[in-house]
């Protein structure tokens, strides 16, 4: 987190200490008031340091709750929640997330964005629970966006573009356009030497790209027609 903080990049999810930790985190963009909140399913087995409860953001209902009612007084417009669960590889959301959204979105969750399959899984729309926004989007895993997993829907991610509209007369707010890029992760030799590039898969066929190989291109096809379905 120091290292992060050192490059000034915006995180949340894990905290220094509980002041930290109560911190909301609110961007003002284009003069729409966005709130970021995430929350994670498990640690992966690593324990959670005994009287550090802060460290690390467990998917909580009272949390959650707490969360987002202390977003809303701040006036926010929009409130986005990260979750990481659900189980690894399902190209399918499994009961649990569809739950967990489910839940998210009554306690007032405008927009949610998931992780932790490693695999791309279906985006949604839904109807928002007493927020300034009338629908919300959910995108219920993005994928790998880097990693060494080298198999089938592993090796591909998406980078998610969603612009949010508002009417300043009305006050009213919408999401009017969600693009995706969709990636794939390279492993090999560059000019650069031996690195991992997260590339848009629908290059497949592009010969900016020197260093990909015949095999390289048939598995970027291959994740960008998968990304699609």
């Amino acid at each position: 987190i120091d290292v992060v903080n050192d490059n000034k990049i915006h995180h949340t999810g894990t905290f220094i200490s509980q002041e930290d930790r109560d911190s909301i985190r609110i961007f003002d963009i284009n003069s729409i008031k966005i709130a970021v909140l995430a929350y994670s399913e498990n640690t992966n087995g690593l324990p959670i340091p005994k009287g550090k409860d802060f460290v690390i953001n467990l998917i909580d209902e009272g949390l959650v709750k707490r969360d987002i009612s202390k977003a809303r007084d701040e006036n926010v417009d929009i409130v986005v929640v990260h979750l990481h669960y659900g189980p690894e590889y399902n190209r399918e959301p499994s009961e649990y997330q569809k739950k967990i959204v489910q839940k998210i979105i009554e306690l007032g969750a405008d927009i949610i964005i998931g992780g932790h399959p490693h695999v791309v899984q279906p985006v949604d729309f839904f109807k928002t629970n007493n927020t300034k926004l009338d629908t919300g989007f959910v995108a219920y895993s993005m994928g790998n966006f880097i990693s060494n997993q080298r198999w089938r829907y592993s090796d591909a991610g998406v980078i998610l573009n969603i612009q949010i509209s508002k009417n300043i007369l009305t006050d009213s707010i919408y999401i009017s356009e969600v693009k995706y890029l969709p990636t794939w992760v390279f492993k090999g030799e560059t000019e650069n030497g031996r690195e991992y590039v997260m590339l848009p898969s629908q290059l497949a066929d592009d010969t900016t790209y020197a260093y990909l190989t015949k095999q390289d291109q048939k598995l970027m096809q291959e994740a960008f027609s998968d990304t699609n379905e």
